[in-house]
């Protein structure tokens, strides 16, 4: 398989990256600003390095060339989610997984919902985000959309749960590695069990705090 990951610079997308490659045989296309820079330390024969932004048509379309399915790191710019759902269609790549972010839906609840409304509710970057899991939801795309709660690092925490939409999203954190290990079974899994399904994402326990725990 051939997995193109997007915005491959990012955290999560880096975990994701070094995870495919121990444990896996699939090639890689990273895909990222200066990404011949940023990225030079993947000396391997399965990774293929492509410098070049979102709005790129040109540098997408090389991307995605021969690619299987696509991991889409960041989610914050409408009109360039536009631009990757357009290139996917006309080089015919089918499936997508988008990490997006929670509140998308106006479903957080509860003194969490409270707080994270404070923090980034009716901000642009979450207009962006809406706007982009519109265009997604919408494309007759392959997708799987990952509504991601507050992030943070711990290699020993891998523990996630899940939430469908239309459901309230209660869970107030989750671990980068926990996102790492769902979005890694999201590539292995030959069912279409993700498919078409908002799925928020949260670390169990955490829907009994009212913000993150590191806040």
């Amino acid at each position: 398989m051939k997995i193109l990951i997007l915005g491959a610079a990012g955290q999560i997308s880096q975990l994701v990256t070094k995870g495919l490659l121990k444990e896996s045989n699939h090639e890689l296309v990273l895909f990222a600003r200066n990404a011949s820079r940023r990225l030079n330390n993947y000396q391997d024969d399965r990774v293929t390095l492509i410098d070049g932004d979102f709005n790129d048509r040109t540098a997408l379309q090389v991307a995605m060339k021969n690619v299987d399915v696509i991991y889409l790191n960041d989610m914050g710019q409408s009109k360039a989610t536009e631009n990757i759902v357009e290139t996917m269609k006309a080089q015919h790549v089918n499936k997508i997984i988008g990490a997006s972010i929670l509140g998308i839906y106006d479903e957080v609840a509860g003194k969490f919902g409270e707080w994270n409304s404070q923090m980034i509710g009716h901000s642009p970057r979450l207009d962006e985000q809406k706007s982009s899991a519109k265009t997604i939801e919408n494309s007759g795309l392959s997708y799987t959309l990952l509504r991601l709660t507050w992030l943070y690092n711990d290699n020993n925490d891998e523990d996630y749960a899940l939430t469908e939409k239309g459901e309230p999203f209660v869970g107030a954190e989750v671990s980068r590695e926990a996102v790492t290990k769902l979005i890694t079974e999201i590539i292995a899994d030959d069912t279409n069990v993700f498919d078409e399904r908002s799925i928020g994402v949260y670390r169990p326990g955490s829907e009994k705090l009212s913000k993150p725990s590191f806040y």
